[in-house]
């Protein structure tokens, strides 16, 4: 079962390329957290290249950007490198932050694509899922936090 809004987002811990990464170190600013099927596909590179190119957006709106997928750390430093992202990518190769979010494959084959949006006191206040709708992810995420948080 999916994480629900207004559920207390699940604690976990993931390697990253600069190391471990816990969605509790994040505790008090809002987190996008994005489940992707897999580097360097052509859905995959299109949603991360929105987030890079709205990254902006959500750090001025004090939010902290982070993707999720069972590919390796190494192949996220390459993917990242690549195609310049700014935010980290955590490695979850055993599914276990996708299983505590309930995260589902698609068509029983491909990793599922969800987007939680995730308040500075860890409840989750949005999840987004489609497959194909890569850059909505993105789109309302932002208008999430930014209705939550207008700016002065």
């Amino acid at each position: 079962m999916t994480i629900a809004n207004g559920a207390q987002a699940p604690d976990f811990e993931l390697p990253s390329a600069g190391g471990p990464i816990r969605l509790s170190d994040h505790r008090g600013s809002w987190v996008v957290l994005y489940f992707y099927p897999a580097d360097n596909t052509a859905g995959c590179t299109a949603e991360a290249c929105s987030f890079r190119d709205n990254y902006e957006d959500f750090t001025d709106a004090g939010a902290v950007v982070i993707g999720v997928s069972g590919d390796s750390v190494t192949s996220h430093e390459g993917f990242a490198a690549k195609h310049r992202l700014p935010f980290t990518l955590v490695s979850d190769t055993d599914g276990t932050a996708r299983a505590a979010y309930g995260v589902k494959k698609s068509l029983g084959l491909f990793d599922g694509r969800v987007t939680f949006v995730i308040d500075p006191e860890g409840v989750v206040r949005m999840v987004f899922s489609s497959q194909i709708r890569v850059k909505d992810h993105v789109s309302k995420a932002l208008e999430v936090i930014r209705a939550a948080s207008p700016v002065a």
